[in-house]
């Protein structure tokens, strides 16, 4: 059983305390987080975890814990693992995983050298729809991909963590990741041969929508939007030569629509997707199971995907102007 500390207490960390409390046998959450020790009291008295503390430093001293669960803004992520992996912990961190690419490596050496599992949370990455729609496509059910469509939005710009570029905020580190992985997991092994990209800014300096369009060296094409001020209707399409693939939320996939090709398009099939719990406890299943075997990084996202996303979001930033956390003071 794989022995879990939380650090930070906001709604994610609350949804995987919710998760992992429902995994018995297979996870357990040994002590939480937080700068505010009464915020950590309560949360662990939610959860009935018993152990909280008040600072970061003292969870990673926990012998108890084999794993650390990172769930602050993630303009922090790198020295906080960074920490953790000083004090030889495990960690599942989530999305976006760092600031930047250059951040990113520095954790990876840390824990190629220590041999320690290091896993980027995103969880559609893990789910079991991602190999639904790669086995689709590789069965040749809609030919060669010739285009995809993504979008995600929330009214999310109230937030701190989503307005203030100090802790890494904008559309694009929170709510864009999920529809460019959605095109990169559908296209894997096909390089991008070109990118560009719009962004609209706040008065903040972070983005608040964004589009952004690829192509391929297979010939397909690829657009993304995403968007901090409204709600979208996060769909997913990836059309074919010989019909298409509709997804109902690009950021938890409900159902997986099939069309033909015709005019107009029939569809073909409908899958329904459903989860054990709520889609969260394959990406924990993925670190209990890779840290028994001695592995360092999950199959579902490699070190070097959440790398590949890092110099894609930094190449835009770089042409949007947009600085987040550390990088302000450079």
């Amino acid at each position: 059983m794989l022995r879990i500390g939380i650090i930070g207490c906001g709604n994610i960390a609350a949804t995987l305390a919710g998760t992992m409390v429902k995994m018995p046998g297979r996870v357990s959450i040994e002590a939480v987080a937080s700068r505010d020790k009464a915020k950590a009291e309560e949360f662990a008295s939610r959860f009935g975890v018993s152990k909280a503390y008040g600072s970061y430093e003292e969870l990673y001293e926990d012998k108890d814990v084999e794993l650390v669960y990172v769930a602050t803004p993630h303009a922090f992520h790198h020295d906080q693992m960074m920490e953790a992996l000083r004090h030889g912990k495990n960690i599942l961190a989530e999305k976006a995983f760092c600031i930047n690419e250059k951040e990113a490596e520095e954790v990876f050496a840390l824990a190629s050298e220590k041999h320690l599992y290091v896993a980027e949370a995103i969880w559609t990455r893990y789910m079991p729809s991602r190999k639904m729609i790669n086995d689709i496509i590789s069965s040749g059910r809609i030919g060669r991909i010739t285009s995809i469509t993504a979008n995600l939005g929330y009214k999310i710009l109230q937030k701190p963590r989503i307005s203030d570029p100090a802790l890494g905020g904008g559309a694009l580190l929170d709510v864009g990741v999920y529809p460019l992985n959605f095109v990169l997991m559908a296209t894997e092994g096909d390089p991008i041969s070109s990118m560009s990209g719009l962004a609209v800014k706040s008065e903040g300096g972070v983005d608040r929508r964004n589009m952004i369009s690829f192509t391929f060296e297979s010939g397909a094409a690829a657009t993304i939007f995403s968007d901090a001020e409204c709600v979208s209707d996060r769909r997913g399409i990836i059309c074919g030569t010989e019909g298409m693939i509709e997804v109902e939320n690009v950021n938890n996939p409900e159902i997986i629509r099939i069309y033909s090709a015709d005019r107009p398009a029939v569809l073909k099939e409908t899958i329904q997707i459903t989860h054990e719990i709520n889609g969260y406890e394959y990406e924990l299943d993925a670190a209990a199971a890779a840290i028994a075997e001695g592995r360092t990084e999950p199959e579902a996202m490699p070190w070097r995907e959440t790398l590949r996303v890092l110099r894609i979001t930094d190449a835009l930033r770089s042409v949007w102007g947009i600085k987040l956390g550390y990088e302000l003071k450079a």
